[in-house]
């Protein structure tokens, strides 16, 4: 799915439709492997303007990621819209507004998986209301209880607790 500039900014037609899907192959992100599990649908638009070209696209995946509190894997759904502008004019290369590439080319598939990993959350949840493990057996809690003793006294005031329960310490 690449593109080349000279041909998208010299056509009379200044608009291409998008409609395509293509295989995303597993990736690392924060150390931890990101496996899509479906195929990359994107649809949109490109559309040439003087020497740029606006990238308007919608775009939808599945990915399988592993919970950050109870480390089980879940699906997470990609859905995002993706709006930028590019130009590989020389001057307008220190332009904020528009982001440069070298060269004739504008891949579109290296774009939808950069904006991917930038949608991805930071802390990634099963659930909102995730349980996690347990600290000190570590069972799954959102699958079993345990009965462990899970006070969290911080170790500094544990004598100031056995003060209070009468306890030696």
């Amino acid at each position: 799915m690449k593109y080349k500039f000279s041909d998208l900014i010299s056509r009379r037609e200044r608009t291409k439709e998008v409609n395509c899907e293509f295989d995303m192959a597993p990736f690392h992100f924060e150390g931890e492997k990101m496996e899509p599990l479906s195929k990359v649908v994107v649809n949109g638009n490109i559309v040439s303007k003087n020497d740029e070209v606006l990238v308007d696209l919608h775009v939808q995946t599945k990915l399988k990621l592993v919970c950050s509190r109870c480390l089980e894997t879940f699906i997470y759904p990609i859905d995002i819209d993706i709006e930028e502008r590019f130009t590989n004019s020389e001057e307008r290369r220190e332009d904020e507004d528009v982001l440069f590439v070298i060269g004739d080319e504008l891949d579109i598939a290296e774009i939808v998986e950069s904006e991917i990993i930038s949608t991805l959350p930071i802390k990634r949840l099963c659930t909102n209301d995730c349980k996690g493990l347990c600290q000190t057996c570590g069972k799954n809690l959102n699958k079993e209880s345990c009965t462990c003793d899970n006070d969290n006294i911080d170790v500094r005031l544990a004598g100031l607790k056995a003060l209070l329960e009468n306890k030696e310490v």
